[in-house]
């Protein structure tokens, strides 16, 4: 199968890179230098020349805080790239996996979300995100939207990184405790979307098209996350800080509002597709053993 994976050099376009000639497919990796998502023409153009059985996008404007302050450049690359990328899909009759967020959800849910859940997000980041997502969705019949939380991988800056970096200089670390999300390792991730690539004909067999949740399990708090960093970081290397402190989301005050609550139900993806989540500390072990 030849697939075109955008965003080939972020947490989980970097890991579809490294598996998808493993399992024998054909692939174009693609990054802003080979594609900017965000001109119509470029798009329309380079895939309908490509030869592409399924595209994957896994590009996007991730810098939450950031996004505040440039809510054109967000919508730009989260809204438009997306919709480019589904109509042109559209015109090939070829399907679109996409990756969106669990920021699409203003956390204030008790439980774990489900996909039919009312989607109201709480800054530019989410809503960029949502507007993509349902561009997606009025322009292309074949489309797979894979919502995830807490992504972290071996490629790129992430939250796992940060507090490697932060445990080898520091004695205490401060962490919120009272964010609850899922943990998901973005190698995880691309092997979920690879399996999916390869079952188009089965997706259109059950008409399983449409939105799906993906995260590790089970649920934590950053606090908690960091923890188990700190643990398993110090099985393998001598670490000079001492305690996690757990403080509110009103002691680390951000320009933009995260969700309280991330936590996302993946049973629709289980029941009507087959595919389980890991479990985030399997990632994690991973991501620590390759450093």
């Amino acid at each position: 199968m030849r697939i075109i994976i955008i965003g080939a050099q972020g947490q989980v376009g970097w890991e579809l890179t490294r598996r998808a000639p493993a399992l024998g497919h054909d692939m174009l990796a693609w990054d802003v230098a080979e594609l900017d998502i965000t001109d119509a023409a470029a798009v329309d153009r380079q895939l309908a020349a490509s030869g592409v059985e399924v595209v994957i996008n896994a590009a996007a404007y991730t810098a939450v805080d950031k996004a505040e302050q440039e809510p054109e450049l967000a919508f730009a690359v989260n809204r438009d790239g997306p919709a480019h990328l589904a109509a042109a899909c559209a015109r090939l009759n070829i399907p679109l996996l996409h990756i969106s967020t669990d920021y699409v959800y203003d956390g204030r849910k008790p439980g774990p979300y489900v996909e039919n859940d009312t989607v109201t997000p709480l800054g530019v980041y989410g809503a960029s995100k949502l507007a993509g997502d349902e561009a997606v969705r009025r322009l292309l019949r074949r489309y797979l939207i894979l919502r995830v939380s807490w992504v972290f991988g071996i490629h790129g800056h992430n939250f796992v990184k940060t507090i490697l970096r932060l445990a080898r200089e520091r004695e205490e670390l401060r962490v919120v405790a009272d964010q609850y999300g899922c943990p998901t390792f973005a190698g995880d991730i691309a092997d979920t979307l690879l399996e999916l690539a390869g079952r188009g004909a089965e997706i259109d067999a059950c008409d399983g098209w449409g939105v799906y949740h993906y995260c590790g399990e089970p649920a934590t708090t950053w606090h908690g996350f960091a923890s188990a960093i700190v643990e398993l970081a110090r099985a393998r290397e001598s670490l000079p800080v001492k305690t996690v402190t757990a403080i509110t989301t009103a002691d680390y005050p951000t320009p933009a509002a995260r969700p309280a609550n991330s936590v996302l139900d993946c049973a629709r993806l289980a029941a009507r597709l087959g595919i389980q989540p890991r479990p985030w500390r399997v990632g994690l072990e991973a991501l620590l053993d390759v450093r």
